[in-house]
């Protein structure tokens, strides 16, 4: 059959299915060893034998190449049918993953011609702990419980999709974007895990293939470690550093929240660029704080204020590209229409005691000056949130121990000082700018990268691990996702899956 991609299933086409699946019989000596191994009604282990996964090829001139009527198999085919929801084992698979992945091998069953490279591939999953992930969350416990009950097609979609959506959550995350929360607009660099894991198939090596997608950075090696180590403890084994020394219920009750802090923290480290810029301006919003980044290392530290609860400042990357002196404040529609409407129903002076006015219907600006909402400087960078950072005149508000006070942009305490840095210069010629007492704008030698990130958990410079509070209540979310219990499919559902 022709266009595999866009698969019609039309009566001129049945007779053409009919013929290739009577001229298979004709190769019977050649597909039939395959599918008898894969038939194997044996548990699968960890990792799989490889005699469940395949028998030995044909010797090479065994036959004639040009036997085969055609390159692919019905059953995958069938199976990966768009129309239809791809579920087995009472799993959801990817389908469009597993569509390309299977029209690069012309819809042939893969892992039964590379055994050893399925069972290092599988090895790797089932360890998915060592990445702070549930192996759950790759088939783990279906392809285990229910390997028997699979026929040798869909053991083989089983593993591919493991082995893809494995990639896919070391590269990017494992929590899909369509279900993250809308503040959570980080996205790592768009990685082809079919055409890795292709790759890795090639290899001596394949594991570490898929393995180096994860950071590698020197917090993410540490945070790795705690987590191993606060599973260890959580599940009431003989606690690190302590000998023989078991855990008391109260050191199990703390390991369990930091696994999950962990677990959590490692995600969102999955979610930025590998390697993060040497030079950056990083916001944590978890803490209010901003650090500036030169040659990796931090050089610059500052408090911030960030968005209240219901107007949350994201998680985001972006650049600042240059610095505006003394910015005018065009105010937001919907800080208009919220805050400022309501007010002008009860005092019409209110727009010219707050040095403020009309643009248009609906527009108003506040002036530029120091009574204006963004103080004297403002960074200039481009975001869909339209979020950025500025000075502020309410200096009061970096004193309180809860900072989150903003419509959603971030207020730096010592925005001259950042600043002066940016731009290369002193902080009298920063002072020099301001004292013009009008808008006008530098650029940035050097545009630099920002972040604004959420980590309630860190590695420290030394490898400790400093947990922290979650003020936008974010974790929970991640954490139902990754830590997913699959509930035990039936039998009956197993059969009607496969159907």
């Amino acid at each position: 059959m022709s266009g595999k991609q866009d698969r019609v299933v039309t009566e001129a086409v049945l007779p053409l299915r009919a013929l290739r699946g009577r001229l298979a019989k004709n190769c019977a000596g050649i597909v039939g060893p395959l599918l008898l191994a894969l038939t194997t009604p044996a548990a699968l282990a960890d990792p799989p034998p490889v005699t469940a996964l395949a028998a030995p090829l044909p010797a090479p001139g065994a036959g004639p190449a040009t036997l085969s009527p055609f390159t692919g198999n019905d059953a995958v085919e069938d199976r990966l049918d768009p129309a239809s929801r791809l579920v087995l084992a009472g799993e959801r698979l990817d389908d469009h993953l597993l569509r390309r992945f299977y029209l690069a091998h012309d819809y042939q069953m893969v892992w039964n011609r590379y055994p050893r490279q399925a069972a290092a591939l599988w090895d790797l999953v089932r360890h998915a702990e060592r990445q702070g992930l549930d192996p759950a969350l790759f088939h783990s416990i279906g392809l285990r419980r229910h390997w028997a009950m699979l026929s040798p097609v869909e053991r083989d979609l089983l593993l591919s999709d493991a082995f893809l959506s494995y990639a896919e959550a070391l590269a990017g995350g494992a929590v899909p974007v369509a279900d993250r929360d809308p503040n959570e607009a980080l996205r790592a660099p768009p990685v082809d895990v079919v055409a890795v894991l292709d790759a890795a198939i090639a290899t001596p090596d394949p594991a570490a293939r898929i393995a180096a997608l994860a950071p590698s950075s020197p917090e993410y090696r540490a945070m790795c470690r705690a987590y191993l180590t606060a599973r260890a403890i959580a599940a009431g084994t003989t606690e690190p550093g302590f000998g023989r020394q078991q855990p008391t219920p109260a050191r199990i009750a703390a390991a369990q929240w930091q696994l999950r802090q962990l677990a959590v923290n490692l995600e969102r480290l999955r979610w930025l660029p590998r390697p993060m810029p040497a030079d950056r301006v990083v916001v944590d919003t978890a803490i209010a704080q901003l650090q500036l980044f030169r040659d990796d290392r931090p050089v610059f530290t500052t408090r911030v204020v960030i968005g209240e609860f219901d107007n949350q400042t994201p998680e985001l990357q972006s650049v600042i590209s240059g610095i505006l002196f003394n910015p005018p404040w065009n105010v937001p529609r919907s800080i208009f229409e919220k805050e400022i409407r309501p007010r002008l129903a009860v005092d019409r002076h209110y727009l010219a005691e707050h040095h403020m006015r009309w643009r248009g219907p609906g527009e108003v600006q506040q002036v530029a000056g120091p009574y204006s909402s963004l103080g004297r400087l403002k960074f200039e960078m481009a975001d869909r949130f339209d979020v950025y950072l500025h000075d502020t005149p309410e200096k009061w508000r970096f004193a309180a121990a809860e900072r989150l006070m903003s419509h959603g942009c971030v207020r730096v305490e010592h925005p001259n000082t950042l600043a002066a840095m940016l731009l290369g210069q002193t902080p009298q010629a920063i002072a020099a700018a301001i004292a013009v007492e009008r808008t006008h704008g530098r650029e940035l030698p050097r545009p630099i990268p920002v972040f604004i990130v959420y980590r309630t958990a860190i590695a420290e410079s030394d490898g400790a691990i400093a947990f922290r509070g979650d003020p936008y209540q974010r974790d929970a979310r991640i954490w139902a996702y990754l830590d997913r219990a699959t509930p035990p499919a039936s039998s009956r559902e197993i059969v009607a899956s496969q159907r």
